[in-house]
């Protein structure tokens, strides 16, 4: 027993540990990758912007997530039923199932998100370079698409006006400053 306690692989995450970054009004908090765990599964943070649309529709090839609430209310689409979860609600979006998720609220709103099995975490990671404050330039479409195609992620764009008018959603807000 000794050997684990002592071991170099972390076991404690304090709550200021794990890079942060943003994209757009979606933050990305990393607090377990799949190099910590035989790829078994990622943990990541969503801090989520009041009334911010966090991903529109989208379907997953690979991997399957789960949603746990923290603060907050996270409205939620997965295929056709909406719901609206709350701090110590679980929700299961299955791979292969379009599903969407938002703040539904006014205030910030943090959840954890489950990602099993791992590497799908590393997709935010290779997309903040593309995105604003990163890149000031034009988005680059074609990098975007190469990036969803190599981690199996169908993402539909035309959900977001739909989303956004349906849920009161502000689509082009800044970051929140507040995390």
């Amino acid at each position: 027993m000794a050997e684990a306690v002592n071991s170099p692989v972390r076991i404690v995450l304090s709550p200021d540990e794990g890079q942060t970054v943003w994209l757009r009004k979606l933050g990305i908090r990393f607090m377990i990758g799949g190099e910590e765990t035989g790829d078994n599964f990622a943990l990541v943070e969503h801090p989520i912007g009041p009334r911010a649309l966090a991903a529109p529709m989208h379907t997953h090839r690979y991997e399957d997530e789960y949603t746990y609430v923290l603060e907050g209310e996270i409205g939620v689409q997965i295929g056709k039923k909406v719901l609206v979860a709350r701090p110590g609600d679980l929700v299961f979006k299955p791979r292969g199932v379009p599903h969407a998720f938002w703040n539904a609220a006014d205030e910030l709103a943090r959840a954890l998100e489950i990602i099993s099995p791992a590497g799908f975490e590393r997709y935010f990671a290779e997309l903040v370079p593309l995105f604003p404050p990163a890149n000031e330039g034009p988005l680059d479409e074609e990098a975007v698409g190469a990036v969803r195609e190599k981690y199996g992620l169908e993402m539909d764009m035309g959900s977001i006006p739909v989303l956004a008018k349906r849920h009161g959603l502000l689509v082009d807000a800044p970051p929140p400053s507040d995390r």
